[in-house]
């Protein structure tokens, strides 16, 4: 155990006494507290401030919808059902693992949209940054290009389907949309598209595991998984054609 000498064990409680006597001092006469810190106030909804605090809440609650935001309202919906499926008609298991084909898709995905965003930055968000409008101009201006492109992909029975579930018959124009109507729309518009591209894909695989398994019903190897032999066959023709850029090409077309 670590002792101090004597001597240096009585300064050292002196000094202490001596850091210690002034807050005592000041608690005993009452003296009053040090104040507290102001509110920052660095905006106003109307005549109604909005503390520093609100400001960081809403803020990081938009944070968390990115990740949602870019589920529903980007190519990335599409591009990452129609690879999955893609590795299951292969039927590699897990190979690509789902980190790569959500790599790939994140990249291919702004790929897509990044003509959509430029056309929204260059119209609303940037001069609104800049001064040049207010943040209402900006908001229509920047979210039109957004929704041009999610109108181009839904399809009128979807967007039909929505509209008389929020108790819409019909209308006037694209810009009479509903908002939340438009992105329901475009999902299921997406999904449908998404499986129709994976049921393309899955074809010419399926093709290969019946040939496959007929071969090997007629040698009588009924024992043998006609997966297993089949999965090198559909490799190679994968490889063959090029499978991947042209599964990436067909995607990145699709989006008219």
């Amino acid at each position: 155990m670590l002792r101090f000498p004597r001597p240096r064990w009585i300064a050292l409680c002196a000094l202490l006494a001596g850091l210690l006597m002034p807050l005592w001092a000041l608690a005993a006469t009452g003296a009053p507290q040090l104040p507290a810190l102001p509110d920052v106030t660095v905006g106003q909804i109307g005549n109604a401030p909005v503390s520093l605090p609100l400001q960081t809440l809403l803020l990081m609650t938009a944070i968390t919808l990115i990740p949602s935001m870019l589920l529903v309202l980007t190519a990335f919906t599409r591009i990452i059902v129609v690879l999955a499926l893609l590795r299951q008609a292969l039927g590699t298991g897990q190979t690509p693992s789902n980190q790569v084909l959500v790599g790939l898709a994140l990249f291919l995905t702004a790929l897509v949209m990044t003509p959509v965003w430029e056309a929204a930055w260059n119209s609303g968000f940037g001069p609104y940054l800049n001064g040049q409008i207010d943040f209402r101009t900006a908001w229509d201006l920047g979210t039109a290009p957004l929704r041009g492109f999610m109108l181009a992909q839904v399809r009128e029975t979807d967007l039909m389907t929505f509209a008389g579930l929020a108790g819409h018959s019909t209308y006037a124009g694209p810009d009479d949309v509903p908002f939340q109507v438009l992105v329901a729309s475009f999902v299921t518009s997406e999904l449908k598209t998404a499986f129709e591209i994976g049921f393309l894909i899955f074809i010419p695989f399926i093709i290969i595991d019946l040939v496959v398994a007929s071969v090997l019903m007629s040698m009588g190897m009924m024992m043998l998984s006609p997966m297993l032999v089949s999965a090198p066959f559909k490799i190679l023709l994968f490889v063959l054609v090029d499978g991947w850029v042209l599964t990436v090409g067909t995607l990145a077309a699709s989006f008219n």
